[in-house]
């Protein structure tokens, strides 16, 4: 047993899918809180200010008490270390930029040990959160020191590292909203939408749908402006060049001013603006050529007015943003870098993260900046006069929302230039002095396509309203009623599971889908054993879910498996509970009687989508009694066609599969359709029936199911 003043980690699980605490991934913590059992929060003299003056977001923690507050009042009238720190641990991760809120906390029946888990969007975040939370916890309650700044900056470096990005993570949510499943594919930001063969990707602003050669000609200005140009796009005027020279010559027949900009560059980098001299338009020329990857270097015409940015997600504008011109005024006394700070960089909007809508501002290592105070006779560390005004940066800042002002034909040349370039989403580039004007009326022009691109100017704009192009994306790659679902199938219990699920695959096959399976024998694609390895865990589940190819799956399941890492699938068409047995080989964690084994079996349950079937055991009570937790309908099975439950469920009209004269049979309210004798089939009578249920609940044709049941063969 631990002392007084601390809280021992038994172990730290990350529940990777649906789990006995919620639909989503957790971090399950076994909890030693020692003598501390014998210390609520009200027997901890000056706790609840402590965390009160560390944590003061806590007063929007509801906890049980459902209000605002609520698990103040709880602090304050005396609760448990192990419940604190589970508050704790969710306030860190909503500091460090990870929302989350679900939390709970439940006692074993072994003194001081709790079981408490947390929502967490990143497992080594999560974990870190908790080391935090703990170290924390402890010195709040030993009124000692702890250096919170110190602690989330820590935190928010894992988030940026390990998190997805913001705009991905938009587009995620928005998949969310429309109820499409996401599965992370890497480290980074590459996240598969849906499952299996009805699966899209996406790379932040990049999709499946994006097409490399597209992505080729953006990186190409020189081609994208040609292209453009054939297809009646207004683009300025100008030409490749490969020297310094070539570009003041370029820049004469052009007439000044000019724009010199790499040719493959992006994201506005080594561009300079409104150029006037040779010197000037020289060394912008070797500035564009050190941040392109060649020596190529676009000279065009200058364009009056402000640089926007238009969003495209397939043949429509979703967004526009507007940049501004950066100035600083001298007071006599500070350098430029000290304007720049106290001046520009003091905008809460900027920042150097992910999330920050502009950037700040680096005047002593921004070569644009250096380049544009040289044209004004400055450096970083001039010193201007009380009053003057010196120009930081003419373009960029794109970021004040005019999405409601963009004229239809601005909207229109933008969507066909992207169209032009052949992106599916892309970020245009144009010069006008006013986007709520033809841009003929005012001589704009596109200056570039770009593939993937940045959205946070649209999801954070410095000024004006955030606009859901999340959601216009996943629009865009799911039509209206897709839910990037395949049917999936789980299969629950420690009797006949393996079968059932074997069986059921072959019925799926047999019904025209590519099916993959995975259960205790191995991992099947269409009856063809890939794996011999028992695959009753969530990695092979996963192998199903991204595989293109599969149509359908079905997945074995134990109790073991929900209670070490949860199932493998976020929602299923069918689930099938065959028993409740097993719970002697779970004592490790702490299932001690029925009522716990029920709380983990009815996961399989709880995961049924509204319009899907629980295909549940009548023979066995305990499992029969799960039929009102589930959202959508229910099918039940059993040998005895006579079971009160079954004979109560056909009078409400319900389905239920069953033997009757030997025969296999499926009722439907008072309607019964036999399809063959059990005595003909090489499987387990109850797995049949199970396996029948399951496929009739996915509207496959009796003379199909018939056709599998003959085929099948368990013993091979």
């Amino acid at each position: 047993m631990t002392n007084k003043k601390d809280i021992a980690f038994l172990r730290v699980t990350h529940l990777r899918g649906p789990n006995i605490w919620t639909y989503r991934p957790v971090m399950e913590v076994w909890l030693d809180i020692g003598e501390l059992e014998e210390f609520p929060s009200n027997l901890l003299p000056g706790l609840y200010e402590r965390l009160v003056g560390w944590l003061p977001g806590l007063i929007e923690h509801r906890c049980g008490v459902g209000a605002r507050g609520g698990f103040l009042e709880r602090l304050r009238e005396g609760t448990w270390s192990g419940h604190i720190l589970e508050h704790v641990v969710l306030e860190l991760q909503n500091l460090a930029g990870m929302r989350t809120g679900f939390g709970k906390t439940r006692s074993t029946d072994v003194r001081g040990v709790y079981k408490m888990a947390f929502r967490t969007r990143q497992e080594q975040v999560g974990r870190a959160a908790l080391a935090t939370g703990r170290a924390l916890l402890l010195a709040a309650i030993e009124d000692s020191a702890f250096d919170l700044g110190a602690a989330l900056d820590a935190l928010r470096e894992l988030v940026d590292e390990h998190c997805l990005g913001p705009s991905t993570a938009h587009i995620v949510e928005a998949a969310t909203e429309r109820k499409i499943p996401s599965l992370r594919l890497t480290d980074g930001n590459l996240v598969q939408l849906g499952h299996g063969a009805a699966q899209r990707r996406i790379w932040t602003a990049e999709t499946d749908r994006t097409s490399a050669i597209a992505e080729g000609i953006a990186s190409d200005k020189d081609l994208t402006k040609s292209l453009l140009k054939s297809c009646g796009v207004p683009v300025p005027e100008g030409s490749l060049v490969k020297s310094a020279e070539e570009a003041w010559e370029e820049a004469q027949d052009i007439g000044l001013p000019v724009v010199v900009k790499p040719y493959d560059g992006n994201h506005g980098r080594g561009v300079s603006l409104n150029l006037m001299t040779r010197a000037d338009v020289e060394a912008a020329y070797h500035l564009a050529s050190r941040k392109g990857d060649s020596a190529s270097v676009l000279v065009e015409r200058y364009i009056t007015g402000d640089e926007h940015r238009l969003l495209v997600v397939g043949k429509h504008v979703v967004a526009a943003a507007k940049g501004e011109s950066l100035w600083v005024t001298g007071d006599g006394v500070a350098n430029i870098i000290a304007l720049v700070d106290s001046q520009i960089n003091t905008d809460p909007r900027r920042g150097t993260g992910e999330d920050a809508p502009l950037n700040a501002l680096a005047p002593q290592n921004g070569a644009e900046i250096i380049l544009e105070l040289e044209r004004q006779g400055m450096t970083a560390y001039s010193v201007p006069l009380a009053g003057q005004k010196v120009l930081i940066q003419p373009n960029g800042n794109v970021a004040y929302d005019v999405t409601d002002r963009v004229h239809p034909s601005v909207a229109f040349a933008a969507a066909l230039a992207a169209r032009v370039v052949g992106l599916d989403i892309a970020g245009v580039d144009l010069v006008a002095e006013d986007i709520s004007r033809p841009l003929d009326e005012q001589r704009g022009a596109i200056i570039e396509v770009n593939a993937s691109p940045g959205l946070l100017a649209h999801l954070k704009p410095a000024n004006g309203e955030a606009r859901p192009v999340g959601a216009a994306i996943i629009g865009h790659l799911f039509n209206a009623g897709e839910s990037g679902r395949i049917p999936i199938v789980g299969v629950t219990g420690s009797r006949g599971a393996n079968p059932i699920a074997r069986l059921l695959g072959s019925l799926l096959q047999m019904s025209g889908k590519h099916t993959g399976v995975v259960c205790a024998d191995g991992l099947y694609l269409d009856q063809r054993r890939v794996t011999k390895n028992d695959s009753v865990n969530w990695d092979a589940g996963q192998r199903l879910l991204i595989n293109r190819s599969v149509q359908a799956a079905v997945f074995e399941s134990n109790a073991r498996m929900i209670l070490a890492e949860g199932l493998a699938y976020d929602k299923c068409a069918v689930g099938i509970v065959t028993d409740m047995d097993g719970r002697a080989e779970l004592d490790e964690f702490y299932i001690r009687d029925a009522d716990d084994m029920r709380k983990v079996v009815r996961t399989q349950v709880d995961v049924i989508l509204p319009d899907g079937v629980a295909v549940l055991n009548a023979a066995d009570a305990a499992v029969a009694e799960l039929a009102p937790l589930c959202d959508g309908k229910v099918i039940f099975y059993a040998l005895d066609a006579e079971l009160a439950v079954i004979a109560a469920h056909r009078l409400l009209g319900e389905r239920a599969v069953f033997v009757r004269a030997g025969l296999v049979t499926l009722a439907h309210g008072e309607a019964e359709t036999t399809l063959l004798p059990l005595a003909a089939l090489k499987a387990d009578a109850e797995a049949v029936l199970a396996a029948v249920a399951a496929a009739w609940a996915l509207d496959i044709a009796p003379e199909l199911i018939c056709a599998g049941l003959r085929t099948f063969d368990a013993t091979q």
